[in-house]
């Protein structure tokens, strides 16, 4: 879809939030602390969710008066997951953005970037833990540990077959 930048309706000057906007505002706010993802994630997710036009970067910062930096890291985490996407508007070189509406792909994109590295990194945890093993004398001690090893190697191993599986069988609906 292109807008063009006139009809965009963007005056950052005196900017000011609706009060509908405010409300999904505090709804997405909500939902990222629950989720523990920073709150300007949310802000930016809640606006953009509640536009009716693409935005630009500087309207952002404008209506939620947040910093260019977390505006910036904001974005980038929401485009990762594929939460919020860039439009082009003509006559404007700025990059506008709008919000994914569809929750699939919402839930789909959150869980390849927040758990795909979870599951990567428990694979490091578990060679630590394996060094950390053979500090221990071979005693009684030493096999509670490995048996605990062992299972977390299961979990481990049933996470990184399931996970795949999971975002396959999700994204069909």
């Amino acid at each position: 879809m292109s807008v063009h930048a006139e009809t965009a309706g963007i005056d950052t000057g005196e900017a000011r939030v609706a009060p509908f906007q405010r409300e999904c505002i505090n709804l997405f706010v909500h939902a990222a602390g629950a989720l523990s993802i920073p709150r300007s994630v949310g802000e930016i997710y809640g606006l953009l969710f509640a536009s009716e036009r693409p935005l630009p970067m500087d309207a952002i910062i404008s209506l939620l008066n947040i910093s260019k930096g977390s505006a910036s890291q904001g974005l980038r985490w929401l485009r990762d997951v594929g939460a919020v996407r860039s439009e082009y508007v003509t006559g404007d070189r700025r990059d506008y953005f709008t919000a994914e509406t569809e929750l699939r792909k919402l839930v789909l994109g959150f869980l390849r970037e927040t758990m795909q590295p979870r599951l990567d990194r428990g694979r490091e945890y578990l060679a630590r833990l394996d060094d950390a093993l053979k500090e221990i004398p071979k005693s009684g001690p030493r096999e509670f540990a490995e048996s605990r090893l062992k299972k977390l190697r299961r979990w481990q191993r049933f996470a990184s077959q399931i996970f795949p599986l999971f975002l396959r069988v999700a994204g069909k609906f």
